[in-house]
């Protein structure tokens, strides 16, 4: 059973505006034709701009004149390094489908059946949601080349339109990427709206012509009805009861540096740790819910310094790898306040929030809606952060270098920090000598011996071959990195997302066992380097790595982010390449635990598991100070004082547990 065409629109065209992180970026235009046997072809012409970057997509559907599907094809990029070339055709009773780089196969669908190739374009979105519709509304239908869909009405929700109320159905859509989608119908039943992701992950929004200002509404709305959902989904993950809870028999690694104790208690009563220690000191009170740990140790909550939890399910993924902070270093701000606040307030669920805010500049690879193109854009600009609750402001890329130094001065001078990029033409010296309190990628620091300019214009191969040879004692990198250890510059690296991007394929999931483990929608955004690359990159990754060693060697602090990478597991690769790179399993832990905290100076109430402080902590099947990798093995997360279940939390966002 297949969708029937969707009638023309108007005068036959239908426009969407197309946007990230709420900033307009491109535009789809859907035109929909009369075929000579009375059918219907329906085209999508899809385009956006991303950081310098045109993301170009193409499908044509060819229905029947009874609405049947005939032909479906779909070629172009759905991100900056995300492409796809679909089909389906209509042959003997059932479809032959193909993508990418596969073999043409044939399919028999049972039910309800639509083809669509994911998020983009707004025409399969279309297509699909009148399917859904007229087919009775079922829970899930089989998507075509490959996948399922599920559908959930959200119900009617009204918003403040252009020319007053607008009333929606709100929709939650499983299938399309990984997680959930939010979408809205219009009274007629015709897609008015998307909130979504790219294949990248990053934040998409899609508005039909007419719906371009209620935008910012139902992005809040998404986040809202998100996490309360995800809420109530993690009920099942709990465990413990309410009241006082002792954690006994653990091996407790309270992240101070101190040896571990061995069969300990940790006592936590509400949102805080009361007691801490050999059994043999901390009485556990009667009618105290004990759970034992016998066997398994216990760490500080994680922390991951550069995160963005762009859509609910993130939350669940990075309580279950152990991660109970993050520090969200760009986002849709009234998107991540929302969640921040619903968390906050007990009605969803997730790590603590830190939220940054980001600042751009103006060009062609601006990102986001917030920017500072001028020195009278600073105060105001800054001011709105930090009522926002932005304990810093993120500096990206097409910020007008002139005005670096007034933007670190106006935060510092308000109790804020500047961290961030290194903007385009300035070098990451310069970013010292503005007062940067964090530098992040540690690809910038290479800058002091392999400026921009001497790679422009060479070929991926040409540039892979420089870094590769760049020389890390030389004076210039000497005096870098004297200066980042003078000015007491922070540095979060992302080390393990240039591992993934400078291996194949076929090595990141040897190096990264949490690939294996993640949704199909999740597995086919990850890409690599093309084989013939892999010498050369692997060359230039290994001077990464040893530009982290050497910033360890200076005592300069590193901070462990991920930029997400491998949702939940690449914070753990981090910590893995930490010990690679010479610090201690102990420092490794501490630059996911206290080091962070004391940089956000959040230490009196995060960062160890220690009495007074937040109930924030995490137990291991293993011992990661005999091996760092162990600290995969979560078995339990405690955040906020509540106990979830790890296993049980991978399950709620779609994960294979491990």
């Amino acid at each position: 059973m297949l969708t029937a065409a969707p009638p023309a629109l108007g005068p036959g065209q239908v426009v969407f505006t197309l946007h990230k992180i709420l900033a307009e970026v491109g535009a789809e235009r859907d035109t929909y034709v009369a075929l000579p046997d009375g059918g219907t072809e329906a085209k999508a012409v899809f385009s956006y701009r991303d950081r310098g970057a045109t993301v170009p997509l193409a499908a044509v559907y060819d229905f029947s004149p009874g609405g049947a599907l005939v032909r479906y094809a779909a070629w172009g990029q759905t991100a900056r390094n995300a492409a796809i070339d679909d089909r389906v055709d209509a042959r003997d009773g059932g479809f032959e489908v193909s993508r990418r780089g596969t073999v043409p196969k044939s399919v028999h669908p049972v039910g309800v059946a639509v083809a669509v190739s994911g998020y983009a374009p707004m025409l399969g979105q279309d297509v699909m949601l009148r399917a859904w519709v007229q087919h009775g509304r079922p829970a899930t239908m089989t998507m075509l080349p490959e996948g399922e869909v599920a559908i959930d009405s959200r119900g009617q929700e009204t918003y403040d339109g252009e020319s007053g109320k607008v009333t929606l159905e709100h929709l939650a859509v499983r299938g399309l990427v990984w997680g959930r989608e939010d979408a809205w119908l219009d009274d007629n039943g015709q897609l008015a709206a998307v909130v979504t992701r790219d294949a990248e992950g990053d934040p998409h929004e899609a508005a039909r012509e007419g719906f371009d200002r209620i935008l910012p509404q139902l992005t809040a709305a998404a986040a809202r009805d998100g996490v309360a959902w995800l809420a109530t989904a993690a009920k099942a993950a709990e465990r413990g009861a309410p009241g006082v809870q002792a954690f006994v028999g653990g091996d407790l690694i309270d992240g101070t540096g101190r040896p571990a104790v061995h069969d300990a208690v940790v006592l936590v009563d509400g949102d805080r740790i009361v007691a801490a220690g050999p059994r043999a000191s901390v009485a556990v009170p009667p009618g105290a819910s004990v759970v034992d740990v016998t066997g398994k140790s216990i760490i500080p909550g994680l922390w991951d310094m550069h995160a963005h939890l762009e859509q609910v399910e993130l939350g669940v993924v990075y309580l279950a790898a152990g991660v109970t902070t993050v520090r969200d270093m760009g986002n849709i701000l009234d998107f991540i306040t929302g969640v921040r606040e619903a968390i906050d307030a007990g009605k969803g669920i997730g790590p603590r929030v830190l939220v940054e805010g980001i600042v751009d500049g103006s060009g062609n690879s601006t990102i986001g809606t917030v920017l500072i193109t001028r020195r009278e854009d600073i105060a105001p600009t800054l001011d709105r952060l930090k009522r926002a609750g932005c304990a810093q402001v993120k500096i990206y890329s097409s910020i007008d270098p002139s005005l670096v130094q007034p933007i670190v001065a106006y935060a510092h001078a308000h109790g804020m920090g500047a961290v961030g990029h290194v903007p385009n033409g300035m070098s990451s010296q310069q970013a010292i000598d503005a007062g940067y309190d964090s530098i992040s990628h540690v690809r910038y620091l290479f800058d002091a011996v392999l400026p921009a300019s001497a790679t422009k214009g060479l070929s991926r191969e040409a540039r892979l071959e420089r870094m590769a040879a760049v020389d890390l004692t030389s004076p210039p990198m000497a005096k870098e990195l004297a200066a980042l250890a003078a000015h007491h510059v922070v540095i979060d690296d992302t080390l393990a997302l240039f591992e993934l991007g400078l291996h194949t394929a076929e090595e990141n999931a040897r190096r990264e066992p949490g690939i294996a483990t993640l949704p199909r929608e999740l597995r086919s955004s990850l890409g690599g380097v093309p084989p013939p690359l892999a010498a050369k990159a692997d060359a230039a990754f290994a001077k990464h790595l040893a530009l982290v060693a050497a910033l360890h060697k200076r005592g300069i602090p590193l901070v462990a982010g991920t930029d997400i990478g491998v949702p939940g597991h690449t914070l753990h690769r981090e910590l893995e390449l930490y010990v690679k790179a010479g610090l201690s399993p102990m420092e490794a832990i501490q630059a996911a635990t206290l080091v962070p905290a004391r940089f956000m100076h959040l230490d009196r109430e995060l960062g160890t598991v220690e009495p007074g402080k937040r109930a924030d902590f995490v137990v291991l099947d293993g011992d990661p100070l005999a091996d760092v990798s162990n600290v995969r093995k979560t078995s339990l997360v405690v955040a906020r004082g509540r106990a979830y279940d790890s296993a049980s939390l991978w399950k709620i966002a779609g994960f294979s547990p491990r």
